[in-house]
């Protein structure tokens, strides 16, 4: 039970690093391409494209740490799919950790009533 929390705990910390990032990224190109005019120029902030990067790795490690849960959970293909193509959708890592938190807090009430 408690390699399940840890790896929970794991994916929920990648889950609001990622929709963070990705968030305020999303936030960051739609002001950039509607108000500053960044798709008729090739100069572009420094850090939009480090986020940009960063956000791909960050994704990578989120990918990582919801295999992991999904294999201990014991998740279906879809669910795990599910689960790994929320962090690519803005805010949609927020309502997949919400779900998924859930489901682990019923297993784990679950088998801390019936342990065997």
């Amino acid at each position: 039970m408690e390699k399940i929390s840890a790896a929970a705990l794991r994916y929920r910390i990648m889950a609001w690093v990622t929709g963070v990032v990705l968030g305020a990224l999303t936030i960051w190109l739609i002001v950039g391409y509607g108000f500053m005019d960044y798709a008729n120029t090739d100069v572009k902030p420094g850090l939009y494209r480090l986020l940009w990067t960063a956000h791909g790795w960050l994704y990578f490690i989120y990918l990582i740490v919801g295999v992991d849960l999904a294999f201990r959970m014991r998740y279906s293909i879809l669910r795990t799919l599910g689960i790994l193509i929320a962090g690519t959708v803005p805010f949609m890592s927020f309502v997949a950790e919400y779900f998924v938190h859930k489901d682990v807090m019923a297993k784990i009430a679950a088998q801390t009533v019936d342990p065997s």
